[in-house]
């Protein structure tokens, strides 16, 4: 090109124009900046529109309930007879008998598969073991195996490591049986014990058990949550390696001790409520998409060597992506432990779990199964019984006989009050987890203040007054 040429397009470049005064090349320069970030705002609202496309389908939006939830102070700060009364008086949700399927078993409250709605070809079998272990929807299977090795999920185990990590699977090393696998301990070369989840050949439900659990389960790390420490996928066999924990389950330091005495004491349960919380609440909080585990109980509240709960069994989960508040799903759960709107209409999120929660609480303060066919028509059911015993002010008469001592009756209230409020029957009354996690992190500080004041006072138990 020219010096002419050069010259005359510098020229008309420099030129002004009747936009603002400014000059052609700021012009040329500022539309092509706006090109740009046009063509960056479509890139984004693409990516975005494919992201919202990988999410199922949305299910209709419940309806919104006008009563707004207290704050989270107001709920600390009103804890009283009366307001335990109230919870205690919210009326229950209409009553509903959905189809049931029930195998007996060696338990107490029964696992149970419950359908709100059958398809055809479609069949629902349960069944529990001394841990009242697994409830797991059937469903097609995929061919493809998960690449959990190549995602960072845990060793990938030989079947002949396992086999003699338990003795070929002896009976002596069986911890407990469910509806879809046995789980045995087992003690690898290098001595660590460990606990191997052999799930049962079915093509249709073991191999997607795996790998719901495998991707569920491998990817979350947290104190309270039980770690996957591998996993074996050899033709039909799959088998997933979990970190042992001593102390068993709840369930069973709850339901099946012989000593008229348990071994927990009233802080010890609330130390496993709180554990128990915290894991959930980041489940449901911590992760994206976040995480509903649907099968919340005591069997599935392990505890380390140290009375540290570690929620298990992750069979159940179901994944929720941000942009939803509920997904639409075939109703599965343990008997008891099911909030009565997902029973009703199949609808899953989180307040799912916050209502199971509440009957665990109910649980350890009782020292009762949630569902108990032993014990006279009236007291069959442990939601509807406490409830009943709170509005006739015998609160004190639901604690666990078992208990080596008496909770303060004010520290009782609170406890029971954070668990009526999380069986709320208005699903969308009931307070998150992490909420639920500042109630009782408030009620342990406020259990050692009373007790300080105890330890200043030998009549502090009559005199000492806290605002609540």
């Amino acid at each position: 090109m020219s010096v002419w040429s050069v010259g005359f397009i510098n020229a008309r470049l420099s030129q002004r124009t009747p936009v603002l005064g400014l000059r052609l090349w700021v012009l040329v320069a500022a539309g092509a900046a706006a090109a740009v970030v046009l063509a960056l705002l479509i890139v984004v609202c693409l990516c975005r529109r494919c992201r919202r496309r990988r999410c199922s389908r949305l299910a209709p939006a419940p309806p919104h309930h006008g009563r707004s939830n207290r704050s989270l102070k107001q709920q600390q700060s009103m804890v009283s007879d009366k307001d335990i009364e109230e919870a205690a008086r919210w009326p229950p949700p209409p009553s509903f008998q959905p189809p049931i399927e029930v195998i007996k078993a060696e338990q107490t409250a029964p696992l149970i598969m419950v359908e709100a709605a059958r398809t055809s070809g479609e069949t629902a079998t349960s069944s529990g073991g001394s841990t009242r272990g697994w409830s797991t929807e059937s469903g097609g299977s995929d061919a493809a195996e998960p690449e959990a090795s190549r995602r960072g999920w845990g060793r990938r185990y030989t079947r002949r490591e396992l086999e003699e990590a338990t003795n070929r699977f002896a009976a002596e090393n069986v911890l407990g049986e469910g509806g879809y696998g046995v789980v045995y301990k087992g003690i690898l070369r290098d001595n660590t014990a460990v606990a191997i989840k052999n799930l049962h050949n079915n093509r249709g439900q073991a191999e997607k058990d795996f790998k719901v659990e495998v991707a569920t389960i491998g990817r979350v790390r947290h104190k309270n949550l039980v770690s996957l420490l591998g996993y074996c996928s050899e033709g039909a066999c799959r088998l997933l390696v979990y970190e042992y924990m001593e102390n068993s389950n709840l369930d069973k330091w709850l339901h099946h001790g012989d000593d008229e005495i348990s071994p927990l004491t009233w802080d010890m349960r609330m130390h496993i409520l709180l554990g128990t919380a915290r894991g959930l609440a980041y489940l449901h909080e911590g992760l994206e998409p976040k995480i509903v585990h649907r099968d919340v109980k005591s069997s599935n509240i392990l505890l380390d060597r140290h009375w540290n709960a570690r929620v298990s069994d992750f069979g159940l989960a179901k994944l929720l992506c941000s942009e939803r508040s509920y997904v639409t799903t075939r109703v599965m759960g343990t008997f008891g432990y099911v909030a009565p709107e997902y029973a009703r209409t199949g609808m899953l999120n989180e307040r799912s779990d916050v209502y199971s929660f509440g009957v665990l609480i109910m649980e350890i303060i009782s020292g009762r199964t949630p569902v108990d066919y032993t014990r006279p028509a009236p007291e069959v059911n442990l939601v509807e019984w406490l409830k009943r015993m709170v509005a006739e002010r015998r609160v004190e008469e639901v604690v666990d006989p078992r208990l080596p001592e008496t909770p303060p009756p004010k520290v009782l209230k609170r406890a029971v009050l954070a668990a009526l409020r999380c069986v709320d029957p208005d699903g969308g009354q009931r307070p998150t987890m992490g909420h639920v996690v500042h109630m009782l992190e408030d009620d342990l500080k406020f259990r050692d203040e009373l007790q300080l004041a105890r330890d200043l006072s030998p009549h502090a138990s009559d005199s000492y007054e806290y605002e609540l």
